[in-house]
């Protein structure tokens, strides 16, 4: 019988462990093998579990509270407005209930990521959250809600700022444990001291054991109710075959308390007092760790609480509706009045306003929005009506997106947090060796007593801090990233962060990043075979997201014509149809390429123009040419200043563009770049940035543009600005959400600043580590000053690391 059997006729269920009678419950042969169930659900999950090959599930699992699973089903509807459409697919995070061990993380994880059409599954067990990234044309939403269900665990979409709450409820209980446990170590020191002064100058024995006993009473709620984080996590580190720093400090403070039980009736000295103060001091240290890590995330929370969870609908007979986020699908019409915050991104169609971004950029100046132009949740109406069409669902807006990557780069590792969990993965077993090695000897030859052989190794236990070597990288990477965003630098995670400061090479794109990407049209030369060029030219390039584009569409204040069949060409230029007819728009190169006749003439018009600095757009009419358009894009005002910032860091400077040689060698000359390569397509930029990395430089990438996506992506490290374009934002490491340029050496100082704060908590972890081992295996440091050393060697670290959130200057 494979269930476990009691004396009184019951069985414990397979799955879930709840006891059950043998009369009620479900039997069921699997392999040969008898298996008990108490419903159909625990045997559905079983088989599945066993089907999946995932038996390990039930060997791995630890503090397993006996009871069935909930298999209440969600509706998937609920879900529609956090779904985050990607360019690979769809992306989603949930909220999940059932989770009792870390077994059933690794359960979810593998089991979900066997399933036809997902393509990543990541669970936090801290959080119980799930981001889930799958292939929406061979599964579905349904399909995984489903098959979570089908495991025990059900899905609710995730709340704004659960993680924070998360981390808000760890301190309260952190708070309550070390209050619990400060209380009773006050009340314990008061009788050690007179048992000390006892063993100095005699005490009664009746008196002594009195003592001993309220020590033990006063000892044991520290022992077993405040240290109870510490036995658990060293109860799972033994399970798992990973030793941690929870297993040092149970180790250490459950040495001295069961030593001092057994020496109660022999007569000998008792050390409840050193059990308690051990876990006293370091559940101090992790209160104060939990504290700075809830300041770090609440900024996540006051973005999160910008989003109103309601919008007014506009109907299309005048009326006025206010309805919740997910009843407002992407292109509807919702109205915001003057001191209203903005619910949902979109782009104006009617009424104009000031509208405050600074909760997003972080700039204090409000910015004109009128039709056509783009609105972002979370900002807020100054004083004008506005009537917007909704371009995206509340997880795909802008805010939306921000909470996601902030959240998503404090879960990315940096390579030299890597190296300090490896040297930890090895520090922890290293420790107990030497603990041993050190209660051996000191019994055996070093002439000592076998309680002050125990307390020595106790030292060596509680002396020794993984945690600073933990904390070491994570906390200063949390803290720098939350700083710099703070700032307007949106950095994706700790990995990028830490590419960042090793910066040689910073190449920049010409348009909309070196120039301000508002260009000016100062020539139309028309052909003379079309009347109304300039309406043809912006009725093609409205469509365009290329700030010339833009230009010449916003030139044209009458009505558009309607184009069909729209294509961009990144780097080159736009084609569509208008009136039945191919049209043309982009460089003379794109021109020649699509064999449109260019006269010697036309030819030398457009040399000229682009020798006086212009950019050139050529338009035709199928493959006849029809006009050119000439305009000129001024230098960004804080250019001068980032560049002389990077000189003076040694770093080289390099200009990439798509325009043609003319234009790019006079913004260049302009500029005081003297490395500059031009006519670049955008694969072209790509293979300029891998001969640079082959080369041995770490390059930064600087760009806005659909055409700057392959760069952004092959660069070390990738920067967009803050009129980038989606694409661009997605194929980019780092976003600066405002346009201000100098933002990029605030970049590059913050991520110096980090890792030099990184270096400088490493080595004393290292070196504190490497001096208060031999100390404490030398016998020199009582176990409770091996404690209060080790609490004190993580609040170093704590507060050097917070010392990232002031500004620098």
């Amino acid at each position: 019988m494979s269930g476990t059997e009691a004396a009184s006729g019951t069985v414990r269920c397979e799955h879930c462990l709840r006891e059950v009678p043998l009369a009620a419950a479900l039997k069921a042969e699997i392999d040969g093998s008898v298996k008990y169930f108490c419903c159909h659900g625990c045997l559905g999950v079983y088989e599945l579990v066993h089907n999946a090959s995932l038996d390990a599930f039930y060997e791995q699992r630890c503090q397993w509270l006996p009871g069935a699973p909930s298999f209440e089903k969600t509706d998937p509807h609920a879900f529609s407005s956090t779904i985050v459409k990607m360019e690979e697919g769809c992306r989603i995070d949930l909220q999940l209930s059932g989770i009792r061990c870390a077994s059933c993380v690794w359960l979810i994880e593998k089991y979900l990521s066997k399933q036809e059409g997902i393509h990543s599954v990541r669970v936090n067990y801290a959080t119980n959250r799930a981001a889930i990234h799958w292939n929406p044309e061979v599964t579905g939403l349904d399909a995984i809600l489903e098959t979570l269900h089908s495991l025990g665990y059900t899905a609710r979409p995730v709340r704004s700022g659960g993680t924070t709450e998360s981390l808000a409820r760890e301190k309260q209980e952190l708070l309550l444990r070390f209050g619990t446990a400060g209380f009773f170590s006050m009340q314990l020191m008061l009788i050690v001291a007179a048992l000390y002064a006892g063993f100095f100058q005699g005490i009664e024995t009746e008196y002594r054991l009195a003592f001993q006993l309220i020590s033990w009473a006063l000892a044991t709620p520290v022992v077993l109710y405040s240290g109870y984080p510490f036995l658990a996590g060293a109860l799972r580190s033994i399970r798992s075959l990973n030793p941690n720093m929870d297993l040092l400090v149970a180790l250490g403070s459950l040495s001295a308390y069961l030593y001092s039980i057994a020496m109660i009736p022999l007569g000998g000295e008792v050390f409840f007092d050193t059990s308690a103060m051990i876990v006293t001091f370091i559940l101090l240290g992790r209160f104060l760790e939990a504290g700075s890590r809830l300041k770090a995330g609440n900024a996540i929370v006051a973005l999160a609480g910008l989003q109103p969870q309601e919008a007014v609908l506009a109907k299309e007979n005048g009326e006025r509706q206010t309805v919740s986020l997910d009843q407002v699908p992407p292109g509807s019409i919702i109205e915001i009045i003057p001191g209203a915050k903005i619910p949902l991104d979109g782009t104006v169609i009617e009424g104009k306003a000031e509208i405050n971004e600074s909760m997003l950029t972080g700039e204090s100046l409000p910015v004109m929005k009128r039709s056509g132009s783009n609105i972002f949740a979370g900002t807020v109406n100054g004083n004008g009506r506005l009537l917007a069409r909704v371009t995206g669902s509340p997880g795909e807006t802008l805010l939306a997106g921000i909470i996601r990557t902030v959240e998503e780069a404090q879960s990315r590792r940096a390579p030299v947090q890597q190296l300090a969990d490896r040297v930890a993965g090895y520090f922890v077993p290293a420790i107990l060796l030497i603990a041993l090695l050190t209660f051996l000897y000191r019994t055996n030859t070093g002439g000592q007593s076998s309680v002050s052989a125990l307390m020595n190794a106790v030292s060596v236990l509680v002396i020794a801090c993984p945690c600073a070597l933990g904390l070491a990288t994570p906390l200063a990477i949390l803290v720098g990233s939350t700083a710099a965003g703070k700032e307007g630098v949106l950095i994706k995670g700790g990995d990028i962060f830490e590419t960042v400061s090793k910066t040689t090479l910073v190449a920049f794109d010409k348009t909309g990043t070196i120039t301000r990407g508002k260009p000016s049209i100062t020539d139309i030369v028309d052909f003379g075979t079309t009347p109304d060029l300039l309406r043809y030219a912006a009725s093609l390039e409205s469509v365009s997201e290329h700030p010339s584009g833009k230009a010449i569409a916003a030139e044209w204040n009458g009505e558009l014509l309607s184009v069909e069949a729209f294509r961009a060409f990144p780097g080159q230029g736009v084609s569509g149809t208008l009136q039945n007819e191919t049209w043309l728009a982009g460089s003379p190169a794109f021109m020649r390429h699509n064999q449109v006749e260019l006269t010697p003439e036309q030819n030398a018009q457009a040399q000229r123009l682009e020798e006086e600095g212009k950019t050139v757009v050529m338009l035709a009419r199928g493959t006849r040419s029809a006009g050119m358009i000439g305009l000129i894009d001024e230098i960004r005002d804080d250019l001068p200043e980032l560049l002389s910032a990077l000189r003076r860091r040694g770093m080289k400077i390099m200009m990439l563009t798509g325009d043609n040689p003319g234009v790019a060698s006079r913004i260049a000359a302009r500029c005081g770049i003297t490395d500059m390569q031009a006519g670049l397509s955008p694969a072209g930029k790509a293979s300029v940035i891998e001969k640079l990395k082959a080369a041995g430089e770490t390059v930064m990438m600087v760009g806005d543009g659909i055409n700057d996506a392959p760069a952004l992506t092959a660069a070390d490290t990738g920067v967009t600005l803050g009129s980038a374009t989606g694409i661009a934002l997605e194929s980019a490491g780092v976003a600066v959400l405002t346009d201000r340029l100098l933002l990029v050496d605030t970049l590059i100082e913050r991520s110096k600043r980090c890792f030099s704060v990184i270096r400088q908590n490493l080595a004393w972890a290292f070196l504190y580590n490497l001096a208060a081992v031999p100390l404490a295996v030398s016998g020199v440091l009582h176990p409770i000053v091996a404690a209060l050393l080790m609490a004190s060697s993580s609040l170093i670290v704590v507060g050097n690391s917070l010392r990232l959130q002031k500004t620098h200057t």
